[in-house]
């Protein structure tokens, strides 16, 4: 099945998860905050988020790439950076659980977006979609993306497809100024009929969803 239509450049983003041991999520946040810089040195790193609500002990990462040979490129020179490997890979690794990444690229009609102020919070809702991808469910997405933008309590930052990990899978990241903002927020938005129309039409290409509230790293571009 075709994936349908991205955006006309290389341009894609990985997206990492990890699972900390549960005992271990402090350390490991120290260790990020003394030597992530090591690692933002080689890529674009987009954002570094803790999960606060949703899951526990979780971290997710997201990176920007021009193109395959890029990431091949810095994942060499990773392996090769003994700064790195000592001071970040050796003491971190004993402190994760579990890593997953994917592969996604921004749907045409998204350009990543940025909060207007420091010091809100984010929310990661993940969609996982019926078989055929933005083909088949892209413009009811995208019209219930926009309905929610059009109440104005919510800052959208990015609406991300997936070409490697499980397929047909959408992940969507909003900004607000705090859960209680983005709380009263959505109760406006379900008594809101154009919202409420907007979610039933894209709703018919839904199988799951998960949302999650984070907050931003120290190293975080978005904060």
């Amino acid at each position: 099945l075709a994936t349908g239509p991205r955006q006309n450049n290389g341009i894609f983003y990985e997206i990492r998860t990890y699972d900390i041991k549960p005992s271990k999520m402090k350390e490991f946040i120290e260790v990020v905050n003394k030597y992530f810089h090591l690692r933002t040195g080689h890529s674009e790193l987009v954002g570094f988020w803790s999960a606060e609500l949703g899951a526990m002990n979780k971290v997710v990462h997201v990176w920007k790439y021009d193109n395959f040979a890029h990431r091949t490129a810095v994942r060499h020179a990773l392996a090769n950076d003994k700064d790195w490997q000592g001071k970040f890979i050796s003491p971190a690794l004993p402190l994760i659980e579990k890593q997953h990444n994917e592969v996604a690229y921004l749907v045409p009609w998204c350009q990543l977006g940025k909060p207007p102020k420091e010091g809100g919070v984010y929310e990661w809702v993940t969609f996982q979609m019926k078989p055929g991808g933005p083909a088949l469910w892209g413009e009811a997405f995208r019209a219930a993306i926009n309905a929610h933008i059009n109440t104005g309590y919510t800052k959208l930052i990015g609406v991300f497809h997936t070409e490697y990990g499980l397929l047909n899978t959408v992940h969507v990241i909003w900004w607000n100024e705090s859960p209680d903002h983005r709380a009263a927020g959505r109760h406006s938005a379900h008594e809101d009929a154009r919202v409420v129309a907007a979610v039933r039409d894209s709703v018919r290409f839904l199988e799951s969803q998960q949302n999650m509230l984070l907050l931003p790293l120290q190293c975080s571009p978005l904060k």
